[in-house]
């Protein structure tokens, strides 16, 4: 059974995140969508508000299951006996720091291979970051998440 992860904060998922969940779902037996718990970050959504949004937004796919983690992503990989990593590139910038994290993340952990799914043209400038202060000023991110993200900071920046 191929068991892969796609690590990230998700703060919020946009629809480039969905668009590679749902490649990546294609790919594997079952993949764990691993919200990353990052002490270093302040992020807008807790833990459990991304959780929720991401299960709300992938329940129509039977092979993905969302779950939160901290620490390493090579430790919790073998503890889900993953492995793969899935991570999505929008742009070279991305490349060069994908690159040293999956090389890490191998000399950690040989048994753990990383892929890189190149993402959808059409949210090749998206990022969560983006879709926040868009949301923040009261503009239009419709196009830039799922209809259930939208609502949900509608809801928080009122």
């Amino acid at each position: 059974m191929k068991i892969a992860i796609y690590p990230g904060s998700f703060d919020p998922v946009t629809n480039g995140h969905i668009d590679i969940i749902f490649r990546a779902s294609e790919m594997v037996d079952h993949l764990i969508i691993g919200v990353l718990s990052n002490v270093k970050k302040q992020p807008l959504l807790t833990v459990e508000e991304r959780i929720d949004l991401l299960k709300a937004t992938t329940k129509y796919l039977k092979n993905v299951e969302v779950e939160a983690f901290s620490g390493l992503l090579v430790d919790f990989a073998a503890k889900k006996n993953a492995t793969i990593i899935v991570r999505g590139l929008r742009a070279m910038s991305d490349f060069e720091y994908e690159l040293q994290m999956a090389q890490t993340n191998r000399s950690l952990n040989k048994n753990i291979e990383t892929i890189f799914l190149a993402t959808n043209i059409h949210y090749s400038f998206l990022s969560s970051s983006v879709v926040k202060e868009i949301a923040m000023f009261g503009g239009d991110i419709h196009a830039l998440v799922p209809p259930v993200v939208e609502e949900y900071l509608k809801s928080k920046f009122k």
